[in-house]
């Protein structure tokens, strides 16, 4: 799958800055057929990052949530500042 049809856009709602601060994740919303893998590669090839986890949900209207973990020595800030969420 290419990168550009994998991640649609990021959230930036009080849910997802909660995340930023205190976990180091980012959410963003993905192509409901996309794979753990292809997103993990997606993200680390766009935000030049280390991904250490990525949970998904399918959320009730039939998107698909991604919550990206990254490394300790990436700060989700950065990331999150860098796209104009903060």
């Amino acid at each position: 799958m290419k990168q550009r049809n994998v991640i649609m856009y990021p959230l930036a709602n009080e849910k997802a800055v909660r995340l930023i601060e205190s976990e180091n994740k980012l959410i963003f919303m993905v192509e409901r057929t996309t794979e753990k893998k292809d997103i993990k590669k997606a993200v680390q090839s766009s935000f030049n990052v280390k991904v250490t986890k990525i949970n998904t949900l399918i959320t009730p209207g039939g998107k698909k949530k991604a919550y990206v973990t990254l490394s300790k020595d990436t700060p989700a800030l950065d990331v999150a500042t860098q796209l104009g969420l903060m």
